[in-house]
């Protein structure tokens, strides 16, 4: 298994391609799971990523079957069933680099804004459960100068949601602690903007190049 800094250089090496249309053959070109993949599987990264139909994380970073293991929520919130998803794969497979993957023009953040700023008298209460994990993190803005910029106030949010998620997991689970502290595993956030297909990482580290 790859380190953390190397599976973070293939994800950047991956998007990079992706933002440039160039597909690897051997990647989602590919019709079908090799016999290796039907009796294993060894993702390079785990993905927190939002439920949006336009940020595929495979699709977005250019990778093939098996390379990513990866959980999809709107909002990309944390739960306790992600953070069960993401021991798993940690602990199962080795993997050492967790993703949390925002993204620009987030329905889940803007739907939190508008709810704080105009609430629903009769919201879902399954929408509400996800309103609820993504306010903490972005009511606070309400208290500032973005309030008067939707725009400005939209961006600030997303990047504020990825990062209270990232906070989430390295403090929410005594198994990823331990993991980090020990054995390498690594938790950053990052931003895909759905204009131009670039993910950007907030908080990456030094990134080795891959063998």
């Amino acid at each position: 298994m790859i380190s953390a800094s190397q599976a973070l250089q293939r994800l950047k090496d991956g998007n990079r391609k992706f933002v440039e249309h160039v597909s690897s053959s051997d990647n989602l070109a590919g019709l079908g799971p090799s016999a290796q993949l039907i009796q294993d599987q060894e993702p390079c990264a785990i993905i927190l990523g939002c439920s949006d139909a336009r940020v595929p994380a495979e699709i977005v970073f250019n990778q093939g079957l098996g390379d990513l293991f990866v959980i999809r929520v709107a909002g990309n919130i944390v739960a306790p069933s992600q953070i069960g998803s993401i021991e798993f794969a940690a602990a199962k497979f080795g993997t050492r680099l967790v993703v949390v993957l925002g993204h620009t023009k987030c329905g889940a953040v803007q739907t939190t804004l508008d709810e704080l700023q105009q609430p629903t008298e009769h919201q879902s209460p399954n929408l509400k459960a996800i309103v609820d994990r993504v306010r903490p993190s972005v009511e606070v803005l309400l208290q500032t100068d973005l309030r008067h910029d939707h725009k400005a106030l939209a961006a600030a949010a997303v990047r504020a949601n990825v990062e209270k998620s990232v906070a989430q997991l390295r403090s929410g689970s005594d198994i990823l602690r331990n993991l980090i502290d020990n054995d390498g595993l690594q938790i950053v956030g990052a931003e895909y903007a759905v204009e131009t297909g670039t993910v950007e990482f907030f908080d990456s580290f030094s990134a080795a190049p891959c063998p």
